[in-house]
């Protein structure tokens, strides 16, 4: 159900322990609380459930309609088939404010084992990865990783939320967020990267490697208790805080006093490493590192779990094609145009076997993008090649005044990888990243 947030009335509603949302779901308690929205535990059936609601009474005009489709994106993200993630059940409104209704994870959250040298980590880690890699394989980045977005099942299993800002540009990290608070922006801050931190012009594309530093900065605090790259409690902290991670420097010897800190040292180092070509690519080069697991009983390779069936990983090699083949399409994963399809097939016969993709509204494939300086305004070029199923993405773009060809900005991506002006041969379940952009190679 999508949600429109133009003339929308919104009514206050403030639910108490012992009255229904829709006269269904029969609130017990708040689960929690921030700027605009509120986390209920609610039953159903005599189901406990969580229920975010966002309360857009006292959302300002100018962010309503982004709070509201980030909200609709979160409810989406959290369909993706994974037993490492939270899912989502339901979505709703009540009272004009829209609400989403979710698994409830009786276990809390991350923060509560932090540097307790807790045996089942390496489980923990692993789930931690294979929700990552779950959302990686749909084309989305969670780009808020953290202890208190790791919440506990009631089988144990650690599982991602807060989906809101999957694939969304570090700006709109300092804005109020739907559930935070403003003194919860250096929290935020201490798990970015540096390539998405720093404000330079044109900053960086949105990649797994992404969360994956997310990931090396949790997986020290896990051992350690502590933040890698030293206290994060004021501004003039953050400033030298992101210095140290840009410059690569976390502190090893702090890991390497803990009891079983060394064999974490290979782990953190591939995910910490400043420049994020160089880092650890995928959540799979991550698991391979990971100590053996000491408690069976969590481990995802035991036959006590029984996992749902991850979305695969969108490769050639695992992606099966439809028998019959009419035509190509560009989904977009992430974004603002979320859900979007452009149908290559149809645009060449449009406009002939060169399609233009960039911000520019001259572009064939007109991308948007509120962070107008990482998408490039003429970014990339799809092709058709010699038959109709060979299709060839090219970085940048042939530029007529200048009679050149000119590249993107911040690159373009296919499956994490890097695509020159020489071109990549498309796949059906390719993943291509541009800018805050995704989008999935697929046929119909």
């Amino acid at each position: 159900m999508p949600f429109n947030a133009k003339n929308v009335i919104a009514d206050r509603c403030d639910f108490l322990p012992g009255q229904r949302i829709n006269n269904r779901y029969l609130v017990r308690k708040v689960l929690g609380e921030g700027s605009f929205g509120i986390v209920y535990m609610v039953e159903d059936a005599g189901r406990t459930l969580a229920c975010k609601l966002l309360r857009l009474w006292e959302v300002p005009p100018d962010i309503r309609s982004g709070l509201m489709e980030r909200f609709e994106m979160e409810f989406k993200t959290g369909q993706i088939n994974n037993e490492c993630l939270v899912r989502s059940l339901d979505l709703g409104t009540v009272g004009g404010n829209p609400y989403i209704i979710m698994e409830f994870c009786p276990g809390g959250d991350l923060t509560k084992i932090l540097g307790k040298n807790d045996r089942r980590m390496p489980d923990i880690c692993k789930q931690i990865l294979t929700g990552l890699q779950s959302l990686h394989a749909n084309g989305k980045v969670h780009r808020d990783l953290k202890p208190e977005n790791v919440l506990f099942k009631e089988n144990g299993i650690a599982a991602l939320t807060d989906f809101g800002i999957a694939g969304d540009r570090n700006h709109r990290m300092t804005q109020r967020s739907i559930l935070g608070k403003p003194n919860q922006i250096f929290g935020t801050y201490a798990y970015m990267p540096p390539e998405q931190a720093g404000r330079a012009r044109g900053g960086a594309t949105v990649l797994p490697t992404t969360d994956i530093w997310s990931f090396g900065v949790v997986c020290f605090q896990m051992v350690t208790g502590q933040l890698p790259f030293g206290q994060l409690e004021s501004h003039n902290d953050l400033v030298s805080y992101q210095r140290r991670g840009k410059d690569g420097q976390w502190d090893r010897n702090l890991l390497l006093s803990m009891p079983n800190g060394r064999q974490w040292e290979r782990v953190i180092e591939g995910c910490l490493v400043p420049d994020f070509k160089h880092r650890l690519q995928t959540c799979k080069d991550v698991i391979r590192l990971l100590p053996p697991s000491q408690s069976p009983i969590v481990d995802l390779n035991s036959n006590n779990w029984h996992p749902v069936v991850p979305t695969p990983q969108p490769t050639p090699s695992t992606y099966e094609p439809k028998s019959l083949t009419r035509g190509y399409l560009l989904r977009v994963m992430q974004g603002e145009q979320y859900g979007r399809c452009f149908d290559l097939t149809q645009l060449v016969g449009t406009y002939g076997r060169v399609l233009s993709m960039g911000r520019l509204d001259d572009c064939i494939i007109h991308i948007r993008s509120e962070e107008r300086g990482y998408v490039s305004r003429r970014h990339a070029t799809i092709e058709q090649h010699d038959v109709p199923t060979e299709w060839v993405l090219r970085d940048g773009q042939w530029n007529r005044e200048m009679h050149q060809w000119v590249e993107s900005k911040n690159g373009t991506f296919v499956n994490s990888v890097p695509v020159s002006r020489n071109g990549y041969f498309l796949q059906p379940g390719d993943i291509i990243a541009i800018g805050d952009v995704t989008l999935r190679f697929e046929n119909y």
